[in-house]
């Protein structure tokens, strides 16, 4: 149920949680009344893509090895790199 146009006010809320949680199911109802929603994994994936900065920022750092061949980050093979180097 959206809230009455008298009762609403600005708010920033955080959804997070484990995958298949119903998180995306939260957002659709949260769009439904109106609520501008940003996406910050639709942001993160964006900032990516092959050619742009955030990659070539990416690469330059830690090498070709995070990449897959198409071109694109391997985002799993990062994750290892990073959660896996004790400093």
């Amino acid at each position: 149920e959206c809230l009455s146009p008298e009762s609403q006010r600005m708010r920033i809320v955080g959804l997070t949680g484990g995958i298949a949680c119903g998180k995306s199911t939260v957002v659709k109802a949260i769009e439904r009344c109106g609520v501008p929603v940003i996406d910050c994994d639709k942001i993160a994936r964006q900032v990516v893509t092959p050619g742009s900065p955030g990659l070539r920022d990416i690469v330059k750092h830690f090498g070709n090895d995070v990449l897959r061949d198409d071109g694109t980050l391997d985002r799993k093979g990062l994750g290892r790199i990073i959660f896996n180097d004790s400093d």
